[in-house]
């Protein structure tokens, strides 16, 4: 007799960022004093403004029945006007898809593009979801690692040597997770370049594009190689940008004709995103960018902080992230030495160690493709982060 479950679904992998996040609120929630620095999500509140939106759509009585499958017009319409205003890519109403979060977004790319077998490269470290999604699509993922030593930012050298003639498209994120890297302009520019003489399809994800530092800006890959516009699909949502991680809205940008089957597959899949929720994301995109600047002063300050700490730490070497909430240290040099009694030998070990002798959650690289790392957010109380630090330094020290 075979499996009870499929062996596609058999073969994901739980989201070691949300388990990790579970088992630290079931501490906590069990009495015991857990930091967590393992969600990937702001620790402010929705700005009011978007909530009272929400409420008063609530009371509407149109947004209490079916809408297009692919989104709002109005909130497609916000979402190009806003593309255009905060990266500088001009595009219509009909190439967006409005979807049930950012990861929706990801899955209905690749079911969208990938047909079996059709490669796709996938810089290291990852965002978990990335390789499951390629996965559930037919597609093969192949991590090309970018370590700490060039940034965490992969080269065009690096993924040409990947490429091969099954090679259909590149995943790239910038800035990253779980890294907090941000590509250069310039690099930006290459990669699109490098694409398009190969006729490869990007998908680029700019979830994070307004968090990033300093001087430090996000740049749009079909902004920077215009001609690539045709064969690029841009994921974005307003999750991690107004502090909206449970209202579940994303988006999917690209050609026409991708877009309209990926809408074809939505209308099959759930039909439309909540109403309340895409009234919500409307009054968000339709805002001013006030909301993030606040969160973005707190994350820098943290940012600074947690980078300090992490540095002074004997063993533990943390470039300093100019983007998204993470941090993301290299502890090869913690491993193999006895910390508490044990000898961890990996950073999957050396993470179950952290938790159970100081009570402190952070997700280990083995997750993002990447072993000998963890990553921990920022996106936490000020108190919280230096006690946390605090504990792991003791511990390390």
């Amino acid at each position: 007799m075979g499996s009870r479950i499929s062996a596609r679904i058999g073969a994901i992998s739980e989201s070691a960022t949300l388990a990790v996040d579970a088992k630290a609120k079931a501490l906590k929630a069990a009495g015991r004093p857990v930091i967590g620095f393992g969600a990937g999500e702001p620790d402010f509140p929705t700005p009011d403004y978007i909530v009272e939106a929400a409420v008063a759509a609530a009371r509407d009585p149109k947004n209490h029945r079916y809408s297009p499958a692919g989104g709002l017009p109005e909130l497609k319409q916000a979402i190009a006007d806003k593309t255009k205003r905060d990266s500088g890519y001009e595009i219509e109403a009909s190439q967006v898809l409005v979807t049930n979060g950012g990861k929706h977004a990801v899955y209905n790319a690749f079911a969208t593009l990938l047909d079996p077998g059709d490669e796709v490269l996938l810089p290291a470290p990852y965002w978990t979801t990335y390789p499951e999604t390629i996965r559930l699509a037919g597609g093969v993922p192949v991590e090309v690692l970018a370590d700490e030593s060039q940034n965490y930012c992969v080269t065009v050298k690096q993924l040409e040597a990947a490429r091969t003639s099954k090679t259909k498209a590149l995943l790239f994120c910038s800035p990253s997770n779980p890294t907090g890297a941000v590509d250069s302009p310039e690099a930006v520019e290459a990669i699109g370049r490098w694409a398009l003489e190969h006729d490869l399809w990007v998908i680029t994800d700019e979830i994070y594009e307004h968090l990033t530092y300093g001087d430090v800006r996000a740049t749009s890959i079909p902004v920077a190689v215009p001609e690539l516009a045709d064969k690029t699909v841009v994921l974005n949502g307003v999750a991690k940008t107004y502090a909206m991680t449970g209202w579940r809205v994303g988006w999917l940008i690209g050609p026409k004709d991708v877009i309209k089957a990926a809408t074809n597959l939505q209308s099959h899949q759930t039909s439309n995103v909540c109403n309340i929720a895409q009234r919500a994301a409307l009054a968000a995109v339709s805002g001013d960018l006030s909301a993030v600047d606040e969160m973005k002063a707190a994350f820098d300050r943290r940012r600074r902080t947690m980078v300090r700490m992490l540095n002074e730490i004997p063993g533990v070497e943390c470039p300093e992230p100019t983007g998204a909430f993470y941090a993301y240290p290299s502890v090869k040099g913690v491993l193999g030495k006895e910390i508490a009694g044990r000898t961890p030998t990996s950073s999957s070990e050396l993470a179950d160690l952290i938790l159970d002798e100081v009570e402190v959650a952070v997700v280990p690289g083995e997750a993002f493709g990447a072993p000998g790392y963890l990553r921990l957010s920022y996106a936490l109380g000020d108190d919280d982060l230096a006690e946390g630090l605090g504990r792991v330094a003791k511990l390390l020290s």
